[in-house]
């Protein structure tokens, strides 16, 4: 049995539009998840340890003011499109649009105001919580109205977080949850004792903005084949790697596979990731710097987490071999990713 609950978490400013945000909080016997209607963000994930105790393995905040502060999309579902678009611009139907600059030359995760910082209307359901918005033609750029549906439904162990959408006009869309894991509990100084493994034959090398160069690379021989198990800190340390930033390619199927498994041996935690996308962005939080206080006033340095955002392969509008990121009207986009969390 899940039970849900629903309280007010804070006030948005009148400068960002104002309005309640909510909190909902879902609950089984062994995972507890709050989440905002805020840019649908996972705040709190709590799960048991192999002694039964349980931790908050996810970074975020304790108060809406550090949500509303800037920060690197902590938890929140990212669109209309997650991950970066090349110069910003992509061509549809012979037209041209450019969207807002925010990452160097590119735009990344929708722009400068995607959906990770818009208030979503809920709606609560018997075993979770589903938001609605629709995000107005021309919103940050992007053509047509789109109408879109994230749902969260948890079931013991496993959460599922379900994507919908339907548009007016052709656009490029790609939604997923930018949550940042640390399965020895979110305040732990780093996460070089995880083991990650993804089940990935090949992945997409990046130019110096993090833009795929277009190739297709196979993880064969190379520090990107995690098809077995490694534990990240030897592994950073054996290749010289200042982290993970990179799209691995998934088996090309609409179905639900298991894609990537985390584990945390001392505490046992474990978690699996399954999705019907094509890809998963492996980022291994080199971004962070320690300069923002999460949870409970610790700091998170770099390092200190990760992330396992499954989507579609980034810059996909702009590159005719990679999967079609283009929703037509009439269409309807659905994806769907399963975290599964349990002790091994």
């Amino acid at each position: 049995m899940t039970e849900v609950k629903r309280e007010v978490f804070g006030q948005m400013p009148e400068e960002e539009g104002g309005g309640v945000v909510e909190k909902f909080i879902l609950k089984s016997d062994s995972v507890k998840v709050e989440i905002l209607s805020l840019g649908c963000i996972i705040a709190a994930l709590e799960t048991k340890d192999r002694d039964g105790e349980f931790s908050d393995v996810v970074l975020g905040f304790d108060t809406l003011e550090g949500y509303i502060r800037k920060h690197p999309f902590f938890g929140a579902v990212v669109g209309r499109v997650a991950n970066r678009i090349a110069k910003g611009r992509f061509t549809v139907d012979g037209k041209e649009y450019q969207l807002f600059l925010n990452n160097g030359p590119n735009s990344l995760h929708g722009g400068a105001r995607g959906f990770d910082k818009v208030l979503w209307s809920p709606q609560v359901l018997l075993n979770g919580v589903c938001f609605f918005r629709l995000s107005p033609d021309g919103e940050e750029g992007y053509p047509g109205d789109l109408k879109v549906w994230v749902t969260y439904t948890l079931s013991g162990g496993e959460l599922a977080i379900n994507y919908r959408a339907q548009t007016s006009k052709t656009t490029p869309i790609n939604l997923t949850n930018h949550a940042y894991f640390n399965l020895a509990g979110q305040g732990s100084r780093d996460i070089y004792d995880h083991e990650i493994s993804i089940e990935a034959d090949s992945y997409l090398p990046v130019d110096d903005t993090k833009i795929p160069t277009g190739e297709v690379a196979a993880v064969q021989g190379t520090s990107f084949d995690l098809r077995q198990p490694v534990e990240l800190g030897k592994h950073l340390q054996k290749f010289r790697l200042d982290g993970f930033d990179h799209n691995f390619c998934l088996q090309q199927a609409q179905a639900r596979r298991l894609v990537a498994r985390a584990r945390h041996p001392p505490t046992g935690r474990a978690m699996e990731v399954h999705t019907t996308q094509a890809g998963i962005q492996f980022y291994t939080g080199n971004n962070l710097d320690g300069s923002l206080k999460g949870k409970g006033a610790v700091t998170y340095p770099k390092h200190s987490a990760f992330c396992l955002e499954t989507q579609n392969w980034p810059d996909a509008v702009n590159k005719p071999h990679f999967p079609n990121p283009l929703l037509r009207p009439g269409e309807e986009y659905n994806h769907t990713t399963w975290l599964v969390f349990n002790t091994a």
